[in-house]
C-alpha cells in the first residue's frame, strides 16, 4: 500500500469522525425533542394527578388554553363543579359533576387504541369506550354526591 493510499485512507476516516461528532452534537442541542419524549416518560400516577388537577385557565388576551392533540373537549360550563380524571389500559377521560348531573370534559384514547363510542353527557352517567385490537375498555361515570365517580357498566 502506497503512502498515498494510506493518507487518503486516514483523511476519509477523520472526515467521517468529525461529520459523526458534529451530527451528535447537532442532536444534543435541538434536546429530546428529536430523541424522545420532552419531559421525560411519566408515570401512570403523575397522569392520573395531571388529569385530575383543574384545566388551565389563559390569563392574557390571547384566548383560552388549547386541548392537548387527540382529545376532544367541549366548552366548560360556567356552573362546572368538581373534576377528576380517569385511566384505563384504553384510555383516559376527565368527567365533572354540575347541577345537570356529569358530563365528560375530554378523552383520549391510548396508543394502540381508538373511541367507539362516547355518551359526554349531561346525564346521569356518561360513558367512553375504548377499542384495541384485542380487548375493549369502557369506563362509566356517575356523580356520588358532588363527585365524579367510575362505577361498573349495568
Amino acid at each position: 500500500m502506497s503512502r498515498r493510499s494510506v493518507l487518503v485512507a486516514a483523511g476519509w476516516v477523520a472526515t467521517v469522525a468529525v461529520a459523526t461528532l458534529i451530527g451528535l452534537g447537532a442532536i444534543r442541542l435541538v434536546g429530546e425533542s428529536i430523541t424522545g419524549t420532552p419531559g421525560g416518560v411519566r408515570s401512570e400516577a403523575e397522569i392520573e394527578r395531571a388529569l385530575a388537577s383543574p384545566e388551565p385557565v389563559s390569563t392574557g388576551t390571547t384566548g383560552t388554553a388549547a386541548p392537548r392533540p387527540g382529545t376532544t373537549s367541549p366548552a366548560p360550563s360556567a356552573n362546572s363543579g368538581a373534576r377528576r380524571g380517569f385511566a384505563t389500559d384504553g384510555g383516559t377521560a376527565v368527567a365533572e359533576c354540575g347541577p345537570d348531573g356529569v358530563r365528560l370534559v375530554s378523552w383520549a384514547p391510548a396508543q394502540g387504541y381508538r373511541v367507539r363510542d362516547v355518551d359526554r353527557g349531561p346525564d346521569d352517567d356518561v360513558e367512553v369506550t375504548f377499542a384495541g385490537p384485542t380487548r375493549e375498555y369502557e369506563l362509566k361515570v356517575r356523580c356520588i354526591g358532588s363527585e365524579p365517580v367510575a362505577v361498573a357498566d349495568d
